[in-house]
């Protein structure tokens, strides 16, 4: 892998680490004395500190590093988490975030960018120094010690640990390594130095001008810990150094467990390398436990717990950086990540593999010979499973989508004044990843509109009798072939009567018009319709929402709006799985071929002679239900005569059914979706376009708009003036 590459890597896992800090900042607030959860967020601002060295991006490593000191201290007790501190985590995490954009661009941060960058130092700094302007600068290290040594937690050894983990430009600054352990000598005896040689690359990948060591060291001395610490005040910006005094809290013996490399380690091992457990300690129950005759062999842990040689806690801390090791490497092995491009073009040959096979089948057929058309059978379900495979792998869950607006809804209702509460639910549902990344902006705007517009103060939902807490869901599910994303809150709803009126001034209805409340709720997507008296800069001036609705109609999806007064408003937006491939089925109105999406096909029948037809709007009697159809013949005014005996094509899309009236059944067709060109926009009915096994080209039906259309009982012709 080259310089460059590298580096592309660096950027797309420091955004993969800036998301998990994010959610996990956002979850800390819920649940403040959740370790797991801190040592997470340390975990990926140290992880981006470190890739950030390796590439001598000097500005990013300094500005971490101090967001990392104040996460240290909230790790070992010495900061309380609160909603300040989250705030300013939170602010610095998007600063790492820009930081690290500035890179992708090949960019170095502005003079804007460096002085939010001081601020936010100086207010990370004044984290650093609270709890030191507590305690006087000469208090002696023993009297600490003695109160330590009194707590139940402390562990009972009289060395110091030191971890040394080196910054790999020591070598290049002029620094050795070993002279710092040369150098405690001097002030002590040490006692044990483990080696950590995790970070060392292969033979071929390795710099001899850097440095890949680390120590943990076992430390006996006299000395107090400012003299210790000033033994490495030369290394100690590039390096990572912890200093635990003689009988230090268990609690940072579990930190310093937490912190060991990600690497394979036995029971033992990990204790000693933590300074807890001394190899000679080890040794002696190793012997032990051979010397048993009991079988199986009790475990390593019960006997250090049952001489009292190491704390509970502690062996609980290594028994869980064990597991946390298996389950990191189980996950290296099961996952690899691919570029989307690559992804994109294997797609896209197997649509052409499709088509091609579809256009060996239609030769296999017209040969007449069985042998050649039961090879071509075969051969057409093996492309069908491997078009689901390749499909399945552009799947991906919508919740790291919906779980960006923990953090929106957070900011959001602090700037209102609101008490506000996000609940996700259907985080699992997958579908295209082009889809999902195209339906951000559209759902940011609904979340914002019902936080501003939809959701009360807590002043006037008490006075309603509603709790003071307002609720905005988030809700997807699979029907029908498709995808459906709700947006709901519990607010005050939308106001008819305003809608009604404000449509009727902008002239986008007539007075007289008679419309249901849906129809009416649904005009809010018109261009500049809103009733909003009071413009905020959150949700806009009401030129939002049709943007919303072009969105997403550009993804062949539709949206939708119900309301209730006084009880909220409910969005929901309904997409195709898939923008790729689909199956089809394959219908002939003269000598034109329309495909139709299989997952909205019902059922086929013959148009029954006693089909009714009232003031330009169709209808037919389907075992008792009234199923309004379209001619499509008369649509997309497609020449020829008709035929004696025309078929209806039964549809669902959401809860509404249609039939689209056809000249020929032709069958289910493996469909790959080619978009229509500019020119081809203003054709309503029509979703795209697919080449068929002949070569020749069939339109894809936009069913959703045909469904809308004939549900709304209005019959005109697609060609708009």
């Amino acid at each position: 892998m080259n310089l460059d590459e590298a580096l592309k890597t660096f950027i797309i896992e420091s955004r993969e680490l800036l998301e998990q800090m994010e959610n996990a900042l956002l979850s800390i607030e819920q649940e403040p004395d959740d370790a797991e959860i801190i040592n997470a967020i340390f975990r990926a601002a140290h992880t981006i500190k470190g890739s950030a060295g390796l590439f001598g991006l000097d500005h990013v490593v300094a500005f971490t590093h101090v967001a990392e000191s104040v996460l240290d201290r909230v790790r070992s007790g010495e900061l309380q988490i609160d909603s300040e501190l989250v705030a300013l985590l939170l602010e610095s995490r998007d600063h790492i975030g820009g930081l690290i954009e500035h890179v992708a661009a090949g960019e170095t941060p502005g003079d804007e960018a460096e002085q939010r960058g001081g601020t936010l130092i100086a207010r990370l700094n004044a984290y650093l120094g609270f709890n030191l302007e507590a305690k006087p600068a000469g208090m002696p290290v023993e009297h600490e010690h003695k109160f330590e040594k009194e707590s139940s937690d402390s562990v009972a050894t009289d060395n110091w640990h030191i971890s040394l983990r080196f910054g790999p430009d020591v070598l290049r600054n002029g620094m050795d390594p070993l002279s710092f352990i040369r150098y405690l000598e001097t002030l002590g005896e040490i006692v044990n130095v483990v080696t950590l040689t995790d970070a060392v690359p292969t033979l071929t990948a390795i710099d001899p001008e850097s440095c890949y060591l680390g120590f943990e060291i076992s430390f006996r001395s006299d000395a107090d810990k400012a003299t210790i610490e000033g033994v490495f005040d030369f290394v100690r910006e590039y390096s990572q150094i912890r200093i635990m005094p003689p009988h230090s809290k268990a609690s940072e013996y579990v930190i310093l467990i937490r912190d060991l490399p990600e690497k394979e380690m036995r029971l033992g091992e990990i204790l000693v390398k933590c300074g807890t457990l001394t190899q000679a300690e080890l040794d002696a129950v190793l012997r032990a436990q051979a010397q048993s005759e009991e079988h199986p062999p009790r475990p390593i842990g019960e006997m250090l717990l049952e001489k009292q040689i190491v704390q509970a806690t502690v062996v609980e801390a290594a028994l869980d950086k064990q597991k946390q090791v298996k389950d990191s490497k189980t996950a290296e092995s099961s996952l690899i990540r691919v570029d989307a491009e690559k992804l994109d073009q294997l797609i896209n040959l197997i649509g052409e593999l499709t088509i091609a096979g579809a256009g060996a089948s239609l030769a296999a057929q017209r040969s007449g010979i069985s042998e050649l058309q039961e090879a071509t059978a075969i051969m057409s379900r093996m492309v069908e499973e491997v078009r689901d495979s390749a499909l399945t792998l552009r799947m991906v869950q919508i919740g790291g989508t919906f779980s960006r607006f923990q953090r929106v809804v957070r900011d959001v209702s602090k700037e209102l004044g609101k008490d506000i509460e996000l609940v996700i639910s259907g985080a699992e549902t997958e579908l295209d990843k082009t889809v999902v990344e195209k339906i951000g902006d559209p759902l940011t705007h609904l979340v914002r509109n019902s936080m501003d517009h939809g959701i009360e103060s807590a002043e006037v939902r008490l006075a309603k009798g509603k709790p003071a807490k307002g609720m905005l869901r988030l809700n997807a599910y699979h029907d029908s072939g498709s995808i459906v994303i709700e947006v709901s809150d519990d607010g005050g709803g939308l106001n008819k009567e305003k809608i009604l009126a404000k449509a009727i001034e902008r002239g986008l209805m007539q007075p007289d018009a008679n419309l249901s409340d849906k129809e009416i709720f649904n005009l809010i997507f018109e261009a500049g319709l809103s009733t909003v008296e009071q413009v905020s800069n959150l949700s806009g001036r009401g030129v939002g929402m049709d943007v919303v609705k072009r969105n997403i109609m550009a993804l062949r999806g539709t949206v939708d709006l119900d309301s209730e007064a006084g009880r909220g408003t409910t969005v929901s937006i309904r997409l195709p799985l898939t923008l790729a491939i689909i199956d089809g089925f394959l219908v002939g109105v003269g000598k034109s071929s329309f495909v139709i999406p299989l997952d909205l096909v019902v059922e086929c029948i013959e148009l029954p002679s006693q089909s009714t037809e009232e003031g330009g709007n169709n209808y037919l009697n389907l075992r008792g239900e009234v199923l309004p159809f379209l001619h499509l013949r008369n649509l997309f005014e497609v020449e020829g005569s008709e035929v004696r005996r025309e078929n209806v094509v039964v549809v669902q899309y959401g809860n509404a059914r249609a039939g689209l009236v056809v000249d020929t059944l032709q069958g289910e067709f493996q469909t790959v979706i080619k978009p229509l060109g500019h020119i081809f926009s203003h054709v309503n009915g029509i979703g795209g376009s697919t080449i068929l096994g002949s070569g020749e080209v069939a339109l894809i039906l936009d069913v959703p708009r045909l469904v809308q259309q004939v549900s709304g009982k209005v019959e005109r012709s697609v060609f708009e003036a």
